[in-house]
């Protein structure tokens, strides 16, 4: 029943829409207001601090840039549980300059691109703003921060504190809580601190959380047959329990599972999707052309990275014969096209224009291979309920991977989508309990 004491509709930039879409954009309290100028004011002083102007002073930079952005970010954030009741608020992202490609998207999205172009390939330029990631690196790994550790650390907060965003948002639903909780788990403890401790004592970089063939040169002969020989035992546990998890792990638990035990659940990459990028999740290309797209992008990719290994390993036991240095010339070419330029900049830097899931969508091979065998043997559908379905369209709005939920809603037919990585945003989103994520027979 409307409130017959308020006016129904408010104006705002001369459109008339419902007052309760328009009280998010117009109102914050006095707190997140603060909050959002200490965060503010973290950001400004890294990027002074990348003039050098804070260099001999590094623990005062790191303390007055990433730990300022990050307690005014939480403080920003932490309201939420109090201010909103358990359910998910969707109201006026459709207007929002930051969340539906305005002007603040754009922004933001050229700041994101233009910080991984320098990065990859000049990070020179950076090299003030590391030493705000000094006093962690020293602690964590025993010596001084450089361009990587800064963007693991840079990484791994954006995941934390986008997580605590994400775990008020969707509160009322034990299923985003745990696998929210998860994907910070998995970012922090082994894609952040393991690789950092296994630097410390001297061991090989080593992330447990990613395999063949998203890390293509897990496989790599030379790799290989480096750790096996190695004397180091971890290093031989290394390579092994890549190889076990490419071949063994990956497709029995995608039977059981579908592509969600690892897309949402513990890839790296699908975290910072799930966390960072829930705000632009609506963003994704639902079009039938922008479908074929991804199918031909995303299958080329891993028909390339399977060829190319298979190719490493003859090369290999040929000594050399095959491909010659034409090896080497590979491993560059697939690091900067797929490695850099895709997954980075693109995957990432697109967000707020394109979506949350650009790299995993259109260009992992890793989401291909899942997906291969999501949609021919896994247990994992999404059931829907066609009698309750009213057509709203909340399911297709919000799918981050560009599916069409409504359509198959309507008909009362289960999804099972190569592309669905199991995040249940859809099921969440529905008013009427429509969608539901199961394990079938």
């Amino acid at each position: 029943m409307p409130n017959t004491t308020t006016p129904a509709f408010v104006a705002l930039d001369s459109i008339t829409i419902p007052k309760n879409f328009a009280q998010p954009l117009l109102e914050l309290s006095p707190l997140r207001k603060g909050a959002l100028a200490l965060f503010v004011l973290g950001v400004m002083i890294f990027i002074i601090g990348g003039t050098g102007a804070f260099t001999t002073i590094p623990a005062l930079y790191s303390l007055g840039s990433l730990g300022l952005a990050t307690f005014g970010a939480l403080l920003y954030i932490l309201p939420l549980f109090s201010e909103y009741k358990p359910g998910i608020h969707h109201n006026g992202i459709m207007f929002s300059r930051a969340q539906h490609r305005g002007a603040a998207a754009w922004i933001i999205g050229v700041g994101m691109t233009g910080f991984y172009v320098l990065l990859y390939w000049y990070a020179e330029y950076l090299q003030h703003c590391i030493r705000a990631a000094d006093p962690l690196s020293f602690l964590l790994r025993g010596k001084a921060a450089d361009q990587w550790f800064l963007y693991g650390t840079l990484y791994t907060l954006a995941v934390i504190i986008m997580g605590v965003r994400m775990i008020a948002k969707y509160r009322h639903s034990r299923y985003h809580i745990i696998r929210t909780l998860s994907v910070v788990f998995f970012q922090l403890l082994f894609a952040y601190l393991i690789p950092a401790w296994l630097q410390m004592m001297n061991q090989p970089e080593f992330y447990f959380t990613y395999f063949w063939p998203l890390k293509y040169d897990y496989l790599n002969p030379l790799n290989v047959q480096y750790f096996l020989a190695s004397p180091n035992h971890l290093m031989v546990f290394m390579i092994i329990w890549g190889m076990i998890m490419t071949f063994v792990a990956t497709p029995i638990l995608t039977y059981f599972f579908g592509k969600r035990w690892y897309c949402s659940w513990v890839c790296g990459c699908g975290g910072l999707a799930e966390t960072l990028g829930d705000p632009f999740r609506q963003n994704s290309d639902k079009s039938l052309k922008a479908w074929k797209i991804e199918r031909w992008m995303i299958h080329s990719v891993l028909i390339f990275v399977t060829t190319m290994t298979g190719l490493l390993w003859i090369n290999s036991a040929m000594q050399g014969a095959v491909l010659g240095e034409f090896s080497l010339a590979y491993s560059k070419t697939y690091s900067f096209l797929i490695g850099s330029l895709f997954s980075g900049v693109v995957g990432t830097g697109f967000y707020p224009i394109m979506g949350s899931r650009v790299w995993c969508r259109f260009g992992c091979p890793m989401a291909a291979v899942l997906g291969i065998f999501q949609r021919r043997f896994s247990r994992f559908r999404i059931t829907t309920n066609g009698g309750q379905c009213i057509s709203c369209g909340n399911c297709s709005t919000y799918c981050e991977m560009g599916i069409d939920v409504r359509s198959y809603a309507q008909r009362g037919e289960d999804i099972v989508r190569a592309s669905c990585v199991g995040c249940g945003v859809c099921s969440a989103v529905c008013p009427r309990g429509v969608l539901a994520l199961e394990n079938g027979k």
